[in-house]
């Protein structure tokens, strides 16, 4: 078992303890922790949005802070300032909540436009700039927001070069009966279960070789090309005013290599650039004018764009590396995530 591979396991495990019906979300999380990049849950209330965040924070073992985004917010509140003590006439610097490994901005789109801002330095570049002085945040650095719907009442829409910084957006969706059902039963046993529940699972130097080892997966050619083509389908079509752009063919590599390494393997396949489709690319579009009038939805888009790309087939030159740095031909080595069923 890999490096990452048992990063992800361990965390799975541990969160499966409390958290049900949610491994999907686990795996998104973990990809961008892995790659340095934050992650937007987006769902109605209840659905254990904030739940997510803390308990991956647990099972992690990094340091985190969690900011509840409200209206009247000021950026200071999260970056920081300068206080002045007067026994010592002296002004301090006192750091906000955002010096942290790991954020949680619970209901970020409750908060103002202006406060929202406070996030866009920070995640682009690991530090904040507070009264003229940067200060650096700490390694690794990862924001996981959460939001309700944008047209539920008091919330505030994420301007798109906010929306931009995030990796990825996850939707969070309403649980299945069955996982309802054990839900209750769980929570029956045990009325307290939450975060508190969960152990800290890894450790630094674990998550530092996992994501030195995402760094050394193989991309084929073909896959740069697949991710490229992707990417311009959606730019070019017919319903987008405005695609994705280069940061996030950048976030289509990224996953795919991290989502690779933590199912065990050395190369990416046509179904890591897949998975990712809708979760790096579902916020960075904005629908022309008539999209509305034609009731075409990002969704659509993205369902069209995904069935006109034609992703790598079997005939194609082999992705698996050669010690040459080349890569094999034929199938014998080819493997999609029917090969890892068991992994996830």
């Amino acid at each position: 078992m890999t490096d990452a591979e048992a990063l992800y396991d361990s965390i799975l495990t541990e969160v499966s303890h409390v958290l049900i019906g949610k491994e999907n979300l686990v795996e998104h999380l973990t990809v961008s922790l892995l790659t340095g990049g934050h992650v937007l849950l987006e769902g109605v209330p209840g659905i254990a949005k904030t739940m997510v965040a803390n308990l991956f924070a647990g099972a992690t073992g990094l340091s985190h802070s969690r900011i509840q985004m409200t209206p009247d917010l000021l950026p200071a509140d999260i970056t920081g300032t300068h206080v002045y003590r007067e026994g010592t006439g002296e002004f301090t610097l006192q750091k906000g909540s955002i010096f942290a490994n790991l954020v949680v901005a619970d209901e970020i789109n409750r908060a103002t436009p202006k406060t929202q801002s406070a996030f866009l330095e920070a995640m682009e570049e690991e530090h904040v700039t507070i009264n003229g002085e940067t200060l650096s945040l700490p390694d690794p650095f990862m924001v996981i927001a959460t939001q309700n719907p944008i047209d539920m009442e008091g919330t505030y829409q994420l301007p798109e070069a906010q929306r931009d910084r995030f990796q990825q957006k996850v939707v969070v969706d309403l649980p299945s009966a069955d996982e309802e059902q054990e839900l209750l039963d769980r929570i029956d046993v045990n009325p307290n279960l939450g975060p508190d529940d969960v152990a800290q699972v890894v450790t630094a130097d674990a998550i530092d070789d996992a994501r030195r080892e995402v760094t050394e997966v193989h991309v084929a050619p073909e896959i740069k090309t697949y991710i490229r083509r992707l990417v311009e389908a959606v730019r070019t079509h017919e319903a987008v005013e405005y695609g994705g752009s280069p940061r996030a063919s950048i976030a289509f590599l990224q996953t795919a290599k991290a989502r690779a390494a933590i199912h065990g393997r050395s190369y990416v396949v046509p179904d890591d650039v897949k998975f990712h489709l809708r979760s790096v690319l579902i916020h960075r579009l904005v629908l022309d004018a008539d999209a509305e009038l034609r009731e075409t939805t990002v969704a659509d888009v993205l369902d069209s764009v995904e069935e006109s790309i034609d992703p790598p087939g079997s005939t194609m030159d082999e992705l698996v590396p050669t010690p040459d740095g080349g890569h094999q031909q034929g199938d014998d080595h080819q493997q999609t995530d029917d090969d890892h069923q068991d992994d996830a």
